[in-house]
């Protein structure tokens, strides 16, 4: 087997424990199964190690990696081949591992570019994050690093630690969430952070400390003076935790923002938060969502910030606060003339018409506060206020005095940069008295221009915006047009539908109710001509002679026929006769029997077709009229059968007590 040996210029330049990229090829040849078993074979490899030494010297890049991957045992990665020229470089999700971290490293040594590395959730696990360390002692151009969700563990936490405490990368902002860190990793990450002051920015949210863990970090606040963002979110800090954290911030002099939800310490953690407010004048922005802080707390929070000069943003959500408790909020500002608040995130909580009042008054000494509530208790079920629209009223106003869009947002920039923050914005749109403007429509200009919450207005995009609104306002008529045209074809069709079923309907349930003499021939509209007997008496069966002869009379065809077939068209004759019934045939009804509604009157004809067409029906299907069913026509055989389904229906729906001899013959 072929010796590994080093440049001793390159051995002697390098300091004590620092990588180079010979030296993590030799960890991994010393190491892999595959180098043993070559041993005990005395065979030579494809990789050649003597040239492969050799050409690292010039090796760089995406010739570099390639190298790596093979010499490690990994299959590339082709978008960080595409990608390593770009100062950014994603690799979440990837499912790299140690080794592909460690591929990963070697590329990254002499890389010049890089300076943003994303590498969330790739389960590199210890020995991937020890070979990043080393890495990054020797490049001094990445910047922010993402390791979050890596399983990193104690081990892992050391190796980050150590760098911390050594001050060696120029590391500036470090994500570490979900790493399974327990009590003792936080002690680690006190001492090395202790002296620290290159790293800004630390996120060590969703991890597991606890109250001892807190206390440890609160230590660390009280001392550090470089951190000005702490991402602590999502742990079990509880009472003893928040409490050592509060005296920390107390007399930290370079932390910003302090994100501490989702730990669940209640009314005490937010007494030493109020009370560290009454010191701390650094923080802008404060997180204690969903920690369990009722009205009480929010009172103990507020004695805070009626002292405090310098917090903007401070947010509450998911918190059991009532309206009592946001009243407390609100009001604090309110006897804090110093007060920079910008914005209170509530939005869990139901406000009320005092609560609104409080605001207004408010927001008259603070233009720039923006209160997030969930909503007004009382007015959920009523139809919103419908407001003009901002824009719009600007626009009016302009279009009046000739001037420009630009020109209006033009005086609130002091710098001449074209970009207003959000909470100057608001202040000047508050206290301008051109343009009438209430605080609803304000949050909505600044939603309208600043869409991707920035918190800056860039009024350079306001001449496309004001095209974007012409284009609105047309699209919008077009859409109402359209909604229109539709609305009145649809009523139209609907019309023409309820017409075809009227006639329909009238045509085919009514039933002829005409003297014996000559039923078609008389005038429907009558009431005189027609019969005022009982409306169970309607569908009998004609047994007379005199109907038996005008049946004959209208239906010619039938005459030939003897015996039973004579008696049965004589029994359906009158559902033949009843598809000419006007809708005046209800009247005739109401006449006969005045107490019937209309429903009743129309379920009762149905259902007296209906019974003497089933008797037709059952008489025509037995064996000894089976040649008069036979001989019938085709239409009233169709009628018959139709008529056996509609019985049915008739008789579920009526009661048995009015038909009870009709459902007899229906079974």
């Amino acid at each position: 087997m072929k010796q590994i040996s080093f440049i001793p210029d390159q051995n002697e330049a390098m300091s004590e424990g620092s990588l180079s990229v010979e030296s993590l090829l030799l960890a991994d040849q010393s190491n892999s199964p595959a180098e043993e078993k070559m041993g005990a074979d005395s065979s030579d490899t494809d990789l050649e190690i003597e040239d492969t030494e050799r050409s690292f010297a010039t090796m760089k890049g995406a010739e570099l990696y390639l190298e790596a991957c093979k010499l490690v045992g990994v299959v590339p990665v082709s978008y960080f081949i595409r990608n390593i020229e770009e100062p950014y470089m994603n690799l979440n999700h990837h499912g790299l591992g140690p080794k592909g971290a460690k591929a990963i490293a070697i590329a990254l040594v002499s890389n010049t570019t890089i300076t943003h590395l994303e590498l969330e959730d790739n389960w590199i696990l210890a020995e991937g994050v020890t070979c990043l360390v080393q890495m990054l002692r020797e490049n001094c151009y990445v910047q922010e690093l993402n390791i979050s969700n890596n399983h990193i563990g104690t081990e892992g936490a050391e190796a980050i630690s150590r760098m911390f405490l050594d001050n060696i990368s120029s590391l500036r902002a470090v994500q570490l969430s979900g790493n399974n860190f327990r009590e003792e990793t936080a002690q680690y990450f006190t001492e090395a952070l202790l002296g620290n002051y290159r790293v800004k920015e630390l996120d060590l949210s969703h991890n597991e400390f606890s109250e001892k863990g807190g206390e440890h970090l609160g230590q660390m606040l009280a001392n550090n003076e470089a951190l000005e963002f702490l991402n602590l979110s999502w742990n079990h800090l509880r009472m003893k935790g928040a409490v050592a954290l509060g005296a920390g911030l107390r007399v930290n002099g370079t932390l910003k923002i302090l994100d501490l939800s989702w730990n669940g310490f209640g009314n005490e953690g937010a007494l030493a938060l109020g009370e560290a407010l009454k010191l701390n004048n650094i923080l802008v922005q404060l997180d204690i969502s969903s920690n369990h802080i009722n009205n009480e707390g929010a009172g103990k929070l507020a004695r805070g910030l009626e002292v405090n000069g310098n917090l903007k943003i401070l947010k509450m959500s998911h918190n059991p606060l009532t309206v009592e408790g946001a009243i407390a909020l609100v009001t604090s500002i309110r006897k804090n003339s110093k007060s920079k608040m910008e914005e209170i995130n509530i939005s869990n909580v139901l406000v009320n018409g005092s609560f609104l009042k409080l605001l207004d008054v408010v927001c008259q000494v603070h233009p720039e506060l923006d209160v997030i509530y969930g909503g007004v208790r009382g007015f959920i079920s009523k139809k919103p206020e419908q407001r003009p629209d901002p824009m719009k009223l600007i626009q009016n106003y302009l279009d009046e005095r000739k001037l420009r869009l630009w020109d209006f947002f033009k005086n609130m920039d002091k710098d001449g940069s074209m970009k207003i923050p959000v909470a100057e914005f608001r202040k000047a749109m508050m206290q301008q008295s051109r343009i009438p403007l209430d605080r609803a429509q304000i949050g909505e200009l600044v939603h309208k221009l600043d869409r991707h919450r920035t918190g800056m207005v860039d009024y350079r995009s306001l001449v496309d915006t004001q095209k974007q609104m012409v284009r609105d306002q047309r699209w919008q008529l077009r859409r109402e047009e359209s909604r229109q045209k539709k609305e009145k074809h649809k009523s139209e069709q609907v019309l023409k539908t309820f017409k075809s079923a009227v006639k329909m309907v009238t045509s085919r349930s009514s039933l002829v109710m005409c003297s014996a003499q000559n039923p078609l021939a008389l005038p429907k509209s009558d009431p005189a001509h027609f019969s005022t007997t009982s409306l169970s008496s309607w569908c009998q069966p004609a047994t007379t002679g005199e109907s038996t002869s005008s049946q004959n009379s209208a239906e010619p065809a039938f005459s030939e026929q003897k015996g039973p077939s004579n008696h049965q068209l004589s029994q359906s004759e009158p559902h033949s006769a009843s598809w000419s019934m006007s809708t005046s045939d209800l009247e005739v009804k109401f006449y006969s029997q005045p107490n019937l509604s209309i429903s009743e009157a129309q379920t009762h004809s149905q259902y007296s077709i209906a019974t003497s067409d089933l008797e037709t029906y059952s008489k025509a299907q037995s064996s000894d009229n089976a040649t008069s069913y036979r001989m019938m026509p085709w239409e009233t055989r169709s009628s018959a059968h139709e008529s056996h389904y509609l019985a049915r229906n008739c008789h579920a729906a009526s009661s048995p007590q009015k038909h009870g001899h009709s459902a007899k013959s229906s079974k």
